[in-house]
């Protein structure tokens, strides 16, 4: 048949229901007809099998149309006019239409489910990019007028406008995302708070201060300055190598000043009101009054126009090092924190002394690591550094204040499955065992299992291996609704080799076919979220060797999985073996020109 068949089809069921008087769905029996073509690959209509009529309402529709519950009635509708009209002219014989019937019956409650959950998901999701839009414009959703008049804005752009904002949201809110921590106890923060060198220095300042006239810019005169540097011990300035900093008192005067603790107004000084809560025994009251202190001395605003030494710019660029720290999972030596430094300093300022400028930087760092030591943000950990348990929830904070998403190992552990899934994508395997752990031990078995097997039955690659995987710490209660679920074409390899081995009676091995599509589908979701070298190279950890591994590779590109010609091409670039890498990309080649040979009815 023609490549055009869908186009032939369409029309020729368009005058079979006028004859008949009908007026079927002509949208929906077009998508459906599409979906036969593009994602089966169906030479045409006469084709469509039973098994079929499975993929395309429970796989590839979910996968491909955005539906809602109510669409459910009139694309399974859609689909009975389809078999009733390839029925009537003769297309497919009465027996295989009565089966292609029986399984539309069969498979409706079914689709219905698929979509309903699919349709609360994405709803879900769309309702939180909006806000996330609204709230990056500057709209409070708490004022529903304002709300109401983004929304008519917004709907009123044209199409590919709307589209192009949307999609830059979302890489950047990809961005802002950091991998989750654990916090320690509000207790353990709140005495480290109290115990930072920060909360010191400030406190004595404060007391040192009192009440006492001020410049007309809001600082110590002189005099006071060189009183209070003597009395808090700071009259040396502070050195390391070539660098010194004689600015210590003025970074805390004004770090006190912007935590209220200290108040300068009308050339006057006196205690502020947040001087009693940093030495509050109320421990949330006295990490509230801690935190604007570290805001105000990591994030200075020293002004480059003005011109900057090498501690001031160093000053500048400390979030920078935190937030790395932060993303860390092991501590990191000094000199590799200060290299990055100086890269970034280099690329973002423009330096005229870069002959000296490198051995000033990296002097000057070494100042402010020693400070971020005292006031208990950074820890010595072998000849690493790493944040302290209060630098750590400290510069959350900061993240979160920025707009980043920050999770906290543990906070999923009440999750739909669909959000735990999620979620775990920016886990580090460490912390994913633990927020497995918790969600596993807040949920009942069954429900879990079946929650796990709709993300499977409705997610992509990705999604279905890591549910994959928290359904096999599942223990035997699961068995009955893991059973359940063996007729679905995506979860049905899963669900075997989970009772294969749970050691259930229905257990089986896996088929040759069954085997190397959980294969793609394993390295397709790896490439979700890595490159494709670093999928790759996992992958092949269980991959099976040598010659093995390229007898597989050459049965690959008849897997009927719609990522084998992208999982080809990556073992073609990147695997170790040359043999092996060319005969990958061979076989992709072939899985590419496979599909467009069904497609084009070959």
């Amino acid at each position: 048949m023609a490549d055009n068949w869908v186009e032939t089809i369409a029309g020729d069921l368009r005058r079979w229901a006028d004859e008949r008087g009908e007026t079927p769905d002509e949208q929906g029996v077009r998508i459906l007809l599409d979906l036969a073509r593009e994602e089966l690959a169906l030479a045409g209509p006469e084709a469509l099998t039973p098994q079929g009529v499975r993929e395309l309402l429970l796989e590839a529709f979910p996968e491909s149309v955005v539906a809602g519950r109510d669409d459910v009635p009139t694309v399974l509708d859609a689909l009975r006019r389809i078999v009733a009209y390839l029925r009537d002219t003769g297309a497919v014989a009465a027996a295989d239409a009565d089966a292609l019937e029986a399984e539309v019956d069969r498979t409706g409650l079914e689709f219905a489910e698929v979509v309903a959950s699919v349709d609360s998901e994405e709803r879900q999701a769309a309702a939180e990019v909006i806000a996330g839009l609204m709230e990056a414009d500057g709209v409070s959703l708490d004022d529903q007028g304002a709300v109401d008049a983004w929304v008519r804005e917004f709907e009123s752009r044209p199409e590919e406008e709307r589209f192009a904002r949307t999609e830059e949201y979302l890489r950047q809110a990809a961005e802002l995302v950091v991998p989750p921590v654990r916090l320690a106890p509000e207790a353990e923060l709140a005495d480290a708070a109290r115990r930072s060198g920060l909360t010191g220095a400030v406190l004595a300042l404060a007391r040192w201060t009192g009440e006492r006239p001020l410049t007309g810019h809001g600082t110590l005169t002189e005099d006071d300055a060189e009183a209070a540097r003597g009395a808090l011990g700071l009259d040396a300035p502070r050195r390391h190598g070539q660098m010194e900093d004689e600015g210590e008192l003025e970074r805390l005067w004004w770090a006190a000043v912007e935590a209220h603790v200290i108040t300068a107004e009308n050339e006057a000084a006196a205690l502020g009101p947040a001087q009693p809560d940093l030495e509050a025994d109320d421990d949330a009251a006295l990490l509230a009054a801690w935190l604007p202190l570290f805001d105000a001395v990591v994030v200075p605003e020293h002004d480059y126009a003005d011109g900057l030494d090498a501690v001031e710019l160093v000053q500048n660029e400390l979030t920078g090092v935190l937030i790395h720290l932060y993303e860390q999972e092991e501590p990191t030596e000094p000199a590799v924190l200060a290299e990055a430094l100086l890269a970034h300093v280099e690329e973002a300022y423009d330096l005229t002394d870069t002959e000296t400028m490198p051995a000033l930087v990296s002097d000057a760092f070494a100042l402010e690591l020693a400070s971020l030591e005292d006031w208990g943000i950074v820890e010595r950990s072998g000849t690493g550094r790493a944040l302290t348990p209060l630098g750590v929830w400290a510069v959350r904070k900061l993240l979160l204040a920025d707009g980043f998403t920050a999770p906290v190992v543990g906070e999923l552990a009440g999750a739909r499955a669909s959000e735990l899934i999620t979620g775990l994508t920016w886990y580090r395997p460490e912390a994913a065992d633990e927020e497995i752990d918790g969600w596993l031990a807040s949920h009942d078995p069954k429900d879990a299992a079946a929650d796990l097997l709709d993300v499977m039955r409705t997610g992509g690659p990705g999604a279905r291996n890591l549910a994959a995987a928290v359904l096999h710490r599942i223990g035997q209660e699961a068995a009955g609704v893991v059973r359940a679920a063996q007729e679905h074409p995506l979860v049905s390899p899963y669900a075997a080799m989970w009772l294969n081995a749970a050691g259930d009676p229905s257990g089986r091995e896996l088929a040759r076919e069954e085997y190397l599509w959980v294969f793609v589908d394993t390295v397709a979701g790896m490439m979700e979220t890595a490159e494709p070298e670093e999928a790759v190279e996992a992958a092949l950890i269980d991959a099976p060797p040598g010659a093995e591994m390229r007898a597989m590779v050459d049965e690959l590109w008849r897997t009927h999985h719609p990522a084998v010609a992208d999982v080809l091409e990556a073992l073609g670039a990147h695997h170790p073996d040359k043999a092996t890498a060319k005969a990958a990309r061979t076989a992709a080649y072939k899985a590419r020109s496979a599909s467009q040979g069904a497609h084009r009815g070959v």
